[in-house]
């Protein structure tokens, strides 16, 4: 009988990846990057072990948003007091704060716990085009999408 493989936590080979956000529509820029933090692309993916890459998401202030989510989806947020629920819409959002708006649309497609908030730390999201990882040497990936 063959066992099913469970990867060691001294066997996880982490990469660090980068990724250009420059007219790239958020939700898919969500989906590829919680794919690669997760680790979803590896043969050795196991759901119960934190055992993808390192991202870095540079130019989140030029994502792009389509049709009309820009004004009419809303960012909430709770102060964690009765009647504190902020709604703010992501037009404003991707204007004040971009990073915020890409660290939320990517902790939603991310486990809702430890595993989780433990992926999510291994993301890094810059509105330029700079960064301080270069030492890692990341290498580039592509979504292979057409830009809107």
């Amino acid at each position: 009988m063959t066992r099913t493989y469970s990867p060691k936590a001294d066997e996880i080979q982490r990469d660090w990846v980068i990724i250009d956000a420059t007219d790239v529509v958020l939700g898919r820029l969500a989906s590829h990057t919680a794919a690669l933090l997760r680790g979803k692309h590896k043969p050795t993916f196991a759901p119960h072990m934190d055992s993808g890459d390192f991202v870095i998401i540079v130019n989140a202030d030029k994502v792009a948003l389509t049709g009309q989510k820009a004004a009419q989806k809303k960012a909430y947020r709770h102060s964690g007091y009765p009647g504190g629920l902020k709604a703010t819409t992501y037009s404003e959002l991707l204007e004040k704060n971009p990073i915020r708006a890409v660290e939320k649309a990517v902790r939603g497609m991310l486990p809702k716990n430890s595993i989780g908030r433990a992926q999510l730390r291994k993301l890094k999201v810059y509105t330029g085009s700079e960064h301080p990882h270069a030492a890692q040497q990341p290498k580039p990936y592509t979504l292979g999408q057409v830009a809107q």
